[in-house]
């Protein structure tokens, strides 16, 4: 049987442990995220504003090792460990580049060409390892990091999920992917001040988070401090990240997909007794 085209390999499969394990941590991170605004007016958490995030923190890295070592479990061999930790190393090393320079991140240009190749799986490992690895090369470590690994994971995640992976290519396909890049930069940056925005003391009160108040008014405010603080910040990001997609991205795609056909990961080479292949077999699942 032959190996399947370069645009539907996949390095990382999700399969069902992995599925039920992502489900699990991205739940709990959803409400890691959004208990300031989803915690009724009654809630025991309500109480400890300041220490509810540092659970979140603490719990938050333990389930994220078990989604990426399930997820690898599922499917991930050394040609794929090789791939992972070399696009982490160009990641973890890219970010640093724009760090305190108007939000100007290359990094997320390459997960979301990375994951567009190697599929939703790596994706999510990607983004959440490359964020570890870019925390400890810059200091960076802190009760945010492990939101960080989860939002950067769903961010990748969300790339290798975009349809038309074993047909669309050109001008077309990086359009979706600089499309896709531009919204994931904005929702990053969201995500992200949603988690430290009960932490902040001090904000004007128009801004502020207010324990115990309704949806609608701690939403608007919410809304008014992500405008004021971050929104210029996210620009740059996203504004980067269309940018080099657009004209770096078929050239950055080529290769990996160059590297990914080379590697063969969804078939796998069995040998007969002497010694000669004896077929090549793609791997099942998502």
């Amino acid at each position: 049987m032959s190996a399947p085209s370069a645009g539907r390999l996949r390095a990382v499969r999700i399969g069902p442990r992995g599925a039920v394990a992502l489900l699990l941590v991205s739940a709990i991170g959803i409400a890691g995220f959004g208990w300031p605004l989803l915690a009724d007016s009654r809630s025991a958490l309500l109480g400890h504003a300041q220490d509810a995030p540092w659970l979140f923190a603490a719990l938050l890295p333990l389930l994220v090792g078990v989604v990426v070592a399930t997820i690898a479990d599922d499917g991930a061999d050394a040609k794929a460990v090789a791939m992972l930790g070399v696009l982490a190393a160009v990641g973890a090393a890219l970010r640093p580049l724009g760090a305190g320079t108007a939000g100007l991140e290359p990094m997320f240009f390459l997960l979301v060409l990375s994951a567009r190749v190697l599929g939703p799986g790596f994706g999510f490992v990607l983004g959440a390892v490359t964020m570890f690895a870019s925390a400890l090369l810059t200091g960076g470590v802190g009760p945010w990091m492990p939101f960080q690994m989860l939002s950067m994971g769903w961010f990748a995640l969300g790339a290798g999920l975009l349809p038309g992976a074993g047909r669309l290519r050109g001008r077309a396909e990086l359009a979706m992917l600089a499309a896709y890049g531009c919204a994931g930069a904005f929702g990053y940056g969201l995500v992200m001040n949603l988690q430290g925005w009960p932490l902040i003391a001090g904000l004007a009160s128009g801004v502020s988070f207010r324990p115990g108040d309704d949806l609608a008014s701690n939403l608007a405010r919410f809304v008014a401090y992500y405008l004021t603080t971050s929104l210029g910040w996210d620009l740059g990001r996203a504004v980067t990240t269309v940018v080099l997609t657009l004209t770096l991205g078929g050239t950055v795609l080529r290769a990996l997909r160059r590297a990914t056909r080379k590697a063969a990961f969804d078939a796998p080479v069995a040998f007969d007794s002497g010694g000669k292949v004896a077929r090549d077999t793609p791997k099942k699942g998502v």
